[in-house]
């Protein structure tokens, strides 16, 4: 009989006011199309949501949601060892400091 590996982990799911973002790629170039190299990367702290914890879905004054892309600080950010890629942070809410939104409506008529 052949021995059976653990189950792998198929989700992260963040516990108490934490969400889990995937940090977006550094900036490999600027604005204006010039290459930067490693040394000069520009840190990126902005991300996608990819899942929220039970308390932050209660929530309605946190107005987070998964597939939100954010701006979050990075100092209490901790690094998820899931992918090799590893792109993966979970974030308090309270180091979540802006939400990207589309405008949806059109402007009042003026």
């Amino acid at each position: 009989m052949a021995k059976t590996r653990a189950a792998a982990l198929e989700y992260v799911e963040p516990i108490g006011a934490r969400v889990l973002v995937r940090k977006d790629e550094p900036k490999r170039e600027t604005k204006g199309g010039i290459a930067l190299p490693d040394q000069a990367e520009i840190p990126t702290i902005t991300g996608r949501i990819v899942a929220i914890s039970a308390q932050v879905e209660r929530d309605e004054d946190v107005p987070l949601r998964q597939y939100d892309k954010v701006l979050f600080h990075p100092k209490n950010a901790i690094p998820v060892d899931f992918e090799s890629d590893n792109q993966l942070y979970v974030v308090p809410v309270e180091d979540i400091v802006a939400v990207f939104r589309r405008r949806t409506e059109k402007a009042p008529a003026g």
